[in-house]
Formats: C-alpha cells, sequence, structure tokens
C-alpha cells in the first residue's frame, strides 16, 4: 500500500489509521436503492464494499509538506476516548503514531492542523490525554478551524454536549493553539482552502499546489465511489443533503478530465484518484502518481 506521493515540490504522505468495512452501505446513502446498488455491485466489490454490503471505509490523516509547512490535515479518530463506535471505543492501540514515524514525522514535526470540518473521526488526534487531561497532541502546531463551523458546533454543544467537540476541539481553544479561519483562507502559495458546504455547515477542502492544483483533499464531500457515478446520493450523516449534492457534483465537474489528483478522505486504498466522466455522472480512476 503507497502512502507518500510528490507533485513537484510538495510531498504528501497518508497516514492511515484504519480501513475494514463499517456502515451498510443502503443505510448510509439512504436513498440508493438495492436495484441500483445490485447494477452497481460488481464494480465496487471488493475494494469499496465488502460481501456484506458494508461500505469499505479508511480513517486516515494526509500530511502536506510544501517548502514552507508541514501540514496535516484532518486527525481521524485517536485513543482514549469514549465513542458509540465499537471500532472507535477507547481504542489504544499504536497504529496511528506508527503510520506517523513510517513517514520520518514526529508530533513535533507539525506546523500546522487542518480539519476540514468538527465530525468525530476527523478531529480525534487533535488531543492525547496526558495525567487525565486532554492536551494537544502536535504542541508545536496552529490548529486552523472554519470559524463558522466552530460556531456550529459549540451551538449544538450548548444545547446538549458533543463528546468529540468536547474532548478533541475545545481543549486546543482553551490551550490558545488555535486559528479561526473562512473556508476560503489562503495558508500560502502552495496551500489554499476552497469553500465545500453542504456534508456541514462550512466544510472544506484543502488545494495543493503552486500556481494550479496538483492535488486536492476532499475531507468528506464524497465517501464512495458510487457516489461519483451518482453525486444525488447524499449520506445520512449531510447537514444539508441538497447543498451536499449540489457542491458534490461541482466539485467533480471542476476537477473532471484535469491532471488534478483527489486525496479522498474515505476511499479504500489508494484513496488518491482522478475524476473522468461516465455517463451522466462520473467515475474515480485511482493512481498511483
Amino acid at each position: 500500500m503507497k502512502t507518500q506521493f510528490q507533485f513537484r515540490d510538495v510531498r504528501i504522505d497518508r497516514i492511515v489509521e484504519g480501513e475494514y468495512g463499517l456502515l451498510p452501505i443502503l443505510d448510509f446513502l439512504p436513498s440508493l436503492t438495492p436495484e441500483l446498488l445490485a447494477e452497481n455491485r460488481s464494480w465496487l466489490q471488493p475494494r469499496a464494499l465488502d460481501a456484506a454490503d458494508l461500505m469499505v471505509l479508511c480513517f486516515q490523516s494526509y500530511v502536506v509538506r510544501t517548502p514552507h509547512h508541514t501540514i496535516l490535515v484532518d486527525s481521524c479518530v485517536g485513543n482514549d476516548k469514549q465513542r458509540p463506535r465499537p471500532a472507535w471505543n477507547m481504542k489504544t492501540d499504536g497504529v496511528y503514531m506508527g503510520a506517523l514515524r513510517a513517514a520520518g514525522l514526529s508530533v513535533d514535526d507539525i506546523d500546522i492542523v487542518m480539519c476540514t470540518h468538527l465530525h468525530v473521526d476527523h478531529v480525534g488526534w487533535n488531543t492525547r490525554l496526558q495525567d487525565g487531561r486532554w492536551v494537544p497532541t502536535f504542541p508545536r502546531a496552529k490548529y486552523m478551524f472554519s470559524e463558522r463551523e466552530f460556531a456550529f458546533w459549540s451551538q449544538e454543544n450548548d444545547k446538549t454536549p458533543v463528546p468529540s467537540f468536547v474532548d478533541s476541539v475545545l481543549p486546543i481553544v482553551e490551550a490558545g493553539r488555535h486559528q479561526f479561519v473562512g473556508s476560503a483562507f489562503e495558508v500560502d502559495d502552495h496551500v489554499r482552502l476552497l469553500p465545500t458546504p453542504g456534508h456541514t455547515p462550512d466544510h472544506f477542502a484543502v488545494s495543493i499546489g503552486r500556481g494550479r492544483d496538483d492535488a486536492v483533499i476532499t475531507g468528506d464531500l464524497i465517501h464512495s465511489p458510487l457516489q461519483a457515478r451518482y453525486p444525488e446520493l447524499s449520506v445520512r450523516v449531510d447537514f444539508d443533503q441538497a447543498q451536499a449534492r449540489a457542491t458534490r457534483r461541482a466539485f467533480l465537474e471542476r476537477y473532471c478530465d484535469t491532471p488534478t489528483v483527489c486525496c479522498t478522505a474515505h476511499f479504500p486504498s489508494p484513496s488518491l484518484v482522478r475524476i473522468k466522466p461516465w455517463d451522466a455522472g462520473f467515475r474515480c480512476e485511482p493512481v498511483d502518481c
């Protein structure tokens, strides 16, 4: 499984925490019919769909090394955290930190942590447990959160506590390690944010490359290659399904038949794809840069 990719003067590493069948596809994509799934099962299996019709999902971070910064995008599930899914609950394994070391990195090497949005599986390694307290995992890093996204989850947390917000986001703010940004923020001449709302109120993608988009980290605007062929298929947890559909189609149209490599958050390995046309939709061609 290749985890390191070079784009001109930028290196991108996949830091994989896990990859497995997790969610029944007919439940997670509520508008998907059994008939449509049957028509597509042959090309989805076994890479993106297992024998029990569970979506095979990868949970990973991307580390982007530019001439200016070392940036970690999305921080997966994390250890020692109470979560409703058994695969995520109170993990104590060394997989994630081992993958970071295999990429030649320590927690002190990360300059910036970006969260494309603030869902549980994208913020977990923001913090680690130390002496009974949640502290920033990456002590030198500035953590960049969308200001609108943070405000939304703050309001939700005020109504009913959101555990991942409490243990993986608020401690960063309390430690003063955060920076609130807009979803069109430019980090430097190699990295800029791309607003892609719908999955959450101010979700963003991350475009990479000087003067052009050599690669783009998608976040959760798409979860399965089936959503490329049928962009109207939204996942059950999308905040605004209509907006998510529009965002997904616009994104796929933007990068269709271009050299840009899309670094997907949850597609199974190799996770990096180029977008091509397929009937009224699109197909995702795995790439090995």
